[in-house]
């Protein structure tokens, strides 16, 4: 049977597990798995993905059984309505779940362990949180804060990690609005008057940049941004609440061929306009840590209006808006076709914090005892980006040194190395390392590591490799497997 046929096969099973009941809105049920499938259509999600999108409620809610869903959609599609089964239990705070992860108590991380095998999984939740809160009104207002609470907290985090920004950005807006109404609507009017005063003058530059462009015949699109009222608010509150400070309110973004013209629009904006000291940014050489890219430039324009541009390539602007769902429909594969075919290194770097959460999620099912502390201090600290002298971006967490970058390179590399090059000067093992540096590693063939690299090495990855070899090396080695810093907080 075609896909697509099954599609509406799975709406027809849907339709009849779920008739009779009703929603708090009052409207027949189904409508919220048609909505989900809707908005995963949007998202460009594959068919087992829209499928599991259909049928996510049917083994909690109605009689529907797993065995029936992987006899009539496979095996993919019974696993991803298990795993959202299984993040809700993970979002009820269920009691097995949390002797299951004693150690932590945090939700988010509870969440994304549970899902660890198949982002999908994430993926379906968060188009399901979407549809919820868009139909928040129906709720006494205590559960209308509760949500509005949870979503701030978990899955507009969640969407940020997976670079889902036009997700983030609704989930943020509807639950700030339920979580306080009174400050919401004071800065969205504040916003509304900001942009009113400045229209005039948005427009000329707008109508600037536009005409040079054509004159240079390139091809571009531009549309605008406002900032939504929730990142308002966050940064007031780093501004002491003075909006005068806050430069990209209003961003006027050009989308435009490749990168090469990315940087020839930037060239030809400063030509137009003078650029504020220290508010060029170049995220398209020096990603963000979830992989979003982009060239912003905060300028004054002749008549003294302070104006944000942004330029980047329609891919990328696709990645900024849709993030992992893109990465789907770019990379026209599963993520879980990746995992069991052994191509994971295949996904791109700021991705690869899924493969960790498949090794945690397979550990704590064999009954493994796993950190999840450490876990959450490596999938949640701030990341570098780094270069090797190809120009390969390879990311790091934060305060990494040398080694760790070797280690990650390879591990025979982190073995034999004798020194680094970073940005053309010979440095010390123990120098940290920072975003944009190219860093060089030199080996010796016949060089060992020694135990004294423990005190050289930040990331976990490093650390396990390094103390693997020191084991191989002397037999009777001993070391705590915690990094000298974290002891130090134990004590």
């Amino acid at each position: 049977m075609p896909k697509t046929s099954k599609i509406q096969e799975a709406v027809k099973l849907a339709t009849k597990a779920h008739d009779g009941q009703l929603r708090k809105t009052g409207e027949p049920y189904i409508v919220h798995p048609l909505a989900v499938k809707k908005i995963l259509e949007e998202w460009n999600m594959d068919d087992d993905t829209i499928i599991a999108g259909i049928l996510h409620d049917t083994v909690e809610d109605t009689d529907v059984t797993l065995k029936g869903i992987e006899e009539q959609f496979g095996h993919d599609v019974a696993f991803l309505v298990d795993g959202v089964t299984k993040l809700s239990k993970a979002r009820s705070g269920m009691k097995n779940l949390d002797s299951y992860l004693p150690e932590t108590s945090d939700n988010l991380l509870k969440l994304l362990i549970a899902t660890g095998q198949d982002v999908r999984v994430l993926i379906i939740k968060l188009a399901d949180r979407l549809h919820n809160l868009r139909t928040l009104s129906a709720l006494p207002p205590d559960k209308q804060k509760k949500i509005a609470r949870e979503s701030l907290d978990v899955f507009a985090p969640l969407a940020d990690r997976l670079q889902m920004g036009r997700v983030r950005v609704e989930i943020e807006e509807t639950s700030f609005r339920y979580l306080d109404p009174k400050r919401y609507e004071e800065l969205k009017k504040l916003t509304e008057e900001r942009l009113k005063r400045a229209d005039k003058k948005l427009k000329n530059a707008q109508q600037a940049v536009e005409d040079l462009l054509k004159h240079e015949h390139i091809k571009y699109k531009c549309d605008g941004r406002v900032k939504s009222i929730y990142s308002l608010h966050k940064k007031l509150a780093k501004y002491d609440q003075n909006i005068d400070r806050v430069y990209d309110l209003i961003a006027l973004r050009f989308i435009v061929e490749d990168v090469t013209t990315c940087y020839l629009t930037l060239g030809l904006i400063h030509s137009l306009f003078r650029p504020m000291e220290g508010r060029v940014k170049d995220y398209i050489a020096v990603p963000k840590q979830n992989g979003y890219q982009s060239i912003h430039t905060t300028v004054i324009t002749p008549d003294k209006q302070v104006v944000e541009f942004q330029i980047r390539t329609h891919e990328m602007h696709d990645y900024a808006e849709r993030g992992l769902a893109a990465t789907f429909f770019y990379n026209e594969q599963k993520l879980t076709s990746a995992y069991t075919e052994g191509r994971i290194s295949k996904l791109p770097s700021h991705l690869l914090w899924i493969k960790e959460l498949q090794e945690t999620a397979a550990k704590l099912a064999s009954g493994e005892k796993v950190d999840t502390k450490k876990l959450k201090l490596n999938l949640f600290a701030d990341k570098i980006f780094v270069y090797t002298p190809k120009g390969d971006i390879i990311d790091l967490p934060k305060d990494s040194m040398p080694l760790d970058f070797a280690y990650r390179l390879h591990s025979e590399i982190g073995a034999t190395c004798t020194g680094a090059i970073v940005n053309g000067k010979m440095v010390s093992l123990n120098t940290k390392l920072h975003n944009g540096d190219i860093v060089e590693i030199v080996t010796t063939k016949n060089s060992k590591p020694n135990p004294g690299w423990l005190d050289k090495v930040g990331s976990k990855h490093a650390r396990h490799k390094l103390l693997s070899q020191l084991h191989s090396l002397f037999p009777n080695f001993a070391a705590n497997p915690d990094p000298p810093e974290k002891k130090e907080k134990k004590k």
